[in-house]
Order: structure tokens, then C-alpha cells, then sequence
């Protein structure tokens, strides 16, 4: 029997940033995406921006983890489905048997494609019921709108993602963390392989709706989580550095490097007047834009590092121009599991802790380790 609260909604809590932040996102994607094939679609059929690009916009820019909104599935999946409803539509003369052919048959070979893509369907369906523009179109409906749409809206989803601290295209298995360098992936961290995560998400039926290296993230999550009931009640205030040495965003990186070198740091926090917080430097930061630099410029690395944090330089390098913006942020009241958490991900050596956009401390992988420490020798 059905229970009531079965009927109810299956999908957890959005705050209202993230809405709007996948509205903007919807917004922006499908508007360039029609600025771009306007050029180049047949615009006395309005076939510049179809229906189902809607669709696909909803699951790339607010379900960006799912498979089922990867690039290849997206871009492939749509593609294969408009060739099958094009050739569908070319010899099935019946409207109700073109439409249900075309999308069964879509269906099948988006699956058989690795490319599953719900809004595929849809694609297939807007073929099989568009007669006039397969005539006039022919095979060339699947390259102009379809797959060039759709490639649009995968690099505007990308290019968003990076924008607004997201990941996307989805995290593949044993991913190095991003700061990290060689940091082992969460699959690594579980000890699990990627067969063993494969055949737990085809046990479960899940291997549509989470890929490999996201289902690690969520065990070892869940495991962090675990663990943080024997912490008691830490918070970020009780662990936090509070003494902090803070840059602007206009001090120079020949400053920045002299810092780090001399407090032996591996963060600094940029600030702004009345102590705003504007965002944070790693010491990786620097290594990474000297290699840039060297990659660029044709030159050896460390000519590249003098030269980046050279004092004489004309227009010299800034810590705005490198420091990380988004990012994961604390309040004085947050859990110290939250803080764990993200900590022992390896994507960040620390977390600012805010009070109303104002910095008012930080918290590092030394200070979480001794705050343990100091429970554990405690007998807590």
C-alpha cells in the first residue's frame, strides 16, 4: 500500500540562492545559446531554439552531478534522438505511430549510446511531429538547432559552473583534488575501487542518477559525519584562529610570497575596509600562475616565480588577480563536523569564518587537528 508522505516531495530543501542561481544560469544559457544559432538555423521555421533545450537546461545548470546531465550524454543523447525522429519522420507517414516510434526508438539508442539524456525524447518527438521542417532540413535538424545547441548550453554550463564555485562536468573517478596536486580522490580516501562503487549503483539501480567518484564523496561523507558525534559540541568560535595577518587585494605577491615564507603559512585572507572579506590565497595559487606564467611566456619555472613576485615590476601582480573568491566559508556557530567535512576533502588547507560578510577568524587543518587532539587526550 502507498503511504501518504510517499505522494509528497522527494527532493530535499533549495535555498533561495541556489534557485536563482540556476534561474540566472537557465536564463543565460538559453539566450546565448539563441544569439548563437540564429545565424546560422532556419529562422523562418523558428527552429533557432526548440522546446526540449528547456528541458536540458534544467538538468545542466541544477542537477549538474547527475550522468544524466554529463556532456556526452547531453550533446550525443540529443543528437542521436533527432537522427532517429528525422529518419522516423522521413518514412512513417502515420502522425500518432511517427511519434511513439521515434521516441521508443530514441530511447533504445541513446541507451545503447551510453548518451541517456532525458530531454532526448523530447527531441525525438519535436522531429516527429515537425514534418514541414524535416523536409525542408532533412538529417541537417540534427547539426543545426540540436547539436549545436546543445554543445552551446554544455560550455555556458561549464563556463557558469566555474563562475558561481560549481563543478561541472561531473568529477570523474580518482580525480585529483584541484589544490591538491596528487591528492588521492574520495574513492581512493574510501579504499573502494571503481568496480566496487559501479556494482554498488547498479545494485541499488542508481547508475543514472550518481556517477562513481560522487557516490565515494558521499560515503566518505557520511563516515566524517559519523565520526563527528564523538566531537561533542565544537563549534567553528571555539577552534578558530583569531589573530590573524590579513592582506588587501592590491598587495603585491612579492609581498604575498615574503609572508608566506616568513610566518610559514599556508593561507592568507583577503580583506577589504572594515575587515569585508573578499576571498583567499593558497600557496598553491602562486605556484599554479608561475607555471602558467612559464608555460606562456616559453621559460624556465623559477624564472617564471622571480619574475611573478619581482618588487621592481612595471605593473606588478596582485593578490586580487589570484586569489580564490568562491570557495567554502564558516560562521562562529558552525559545527566543527561541517568543518571536518570540508577539511578532509584536500580541496582547501582552510575555511574563513564570517559575521555578516566580516572576517573574524579562520580555520586551518592545524587548528581542527589539535582541537581533536586535545578532545581525544581529554577522554572526549
Amino acid at each position: 500500500m502507498i503511504q501518504l508522505r510517499s505522494l509528497g516531495p522527494a527532493v530535499a530543501r533549495t535555498r533561495p540562492a541556489e534557485a536563482l542561481r540556476v534561474a540566472v544560469g537557465a536564463f543565460v544559457g538559453l539566450a546565448l545559446t539563441g544569439l548563437f544559432l540564429s545565424p546560422v538555423a532556419d529562422l523562418d521555421l523558428g527552429l533557432y531554439l526548440v522546446a526540449p533545450f528547456g528541458a536540458s537546461a534544467v538538468l545542466l545548470f541544477a542537477v549538474p552531478n547527475s550522468p544524466l546531465a554529463q556532456p556526452w550524454s547531453a550533446i550525443v543523447g540529443n543528437t542521436v534522438a533527432a537522427l532517429v525522429g528525422v529518419a522516423v519522420c522521413l518514412h512513417v507517414p502515420d502522425p500518432v505511430l511517427r511519434v511513439a516510434l521515434a521516441v521508443g526508438l530514441a530511447v533504445a539508442a541513446t541507451m545503447l549510446c551510453r548518451a541517456v539524456h532525458p530531454p532526448a525524447g523530447a527531441v525525438a518527438m519535436t522531429a516527429a511531429l515537425s514534418p514541414e521542417a524535416v523536409d525542408r532540413l532533412g538529417y541537417g535538424f540534427a547539426l543545426a538547432p540540436v547539436a549545436l545547441g546543445t554543445a552551446s548550453l554544455v560550455l555556458i554550463a561549464i563556463a557558469y559552473a566555474r563562475l558561481t564555485g560549481r563543478h561541472y562536468p561531473l568529477r570523474q573517478f580518482e580525480d585529483p583534488a584541484r589544490l591538491g596536486g596528487h591528492a588521492p580522490g574520495a574513492a581512493e580516501r574510501l579504499g573502494l575501487s571503481e568496480q566496487e562503487l559501479t556494482t554498488i549503483l547498479e545494485r541499488y539501480r542508481q547508475s543514472f542518477n550518481l556517477g562513481t567518484e560522487d557516490l565515494a564523496r558521499l560515503i566518505g561523507a557520511a563516515e566524517l559525519q559519523a565520526a563527528t558525534h564523538h566531537t561533542g559540541p565544537l563549534t567553528a568560535a571555539s577552534i578558530m584562529s583569531r589573530d590573524l595577518i590579513t592582506i588587501g587585494a592590491e598587495t603585491a605577491l612579492a609581498e604575498v610570497a615574503e609572508l608566506f615564507r616568513r610566518h610559514r603559512f599556508t593561507s592568507l585572507p583577503v580583506v577589504g575596509p572594515g575587515q569585508r572579506f573578499l576571498g583567499v590565497i593558497f600557496q598553491i595559487h602562486l605556484i599554479t600562475r608561475a607555471r602558467e606564467d612559464a608555460l606562456r611566456l616559453d621559460r624556465g619555472y623559477l624564472a617564471a616565480f622571480r619574475r611573478l613576485v619581482d618588487r621592481g615590476r612595471e605593473a606588478p601582480v596582485t593578490a586580487g588577480d589570484i586569489m580564490k573568491v568562491a570557495g567554502p566559508r564558516a560562521t562562529a556557530d558552525t559545527p566543527i563536523g561541517e568543518l571536518l567535512t570540508v577539511l578532509a576533502a584536500g580541496e582547501v588547507d582552510a575555511v574563513p569564518v564570517l559575521e555578516r560578510g566580516r572576517l573574524i577568524g579562520i580555520v586551518t587543518r592545524t587548528d581542527l587537528v589539535a582541537a581533536l587532539a586535545r578532545r581525544a587526550a581529554n577522554g572526549g
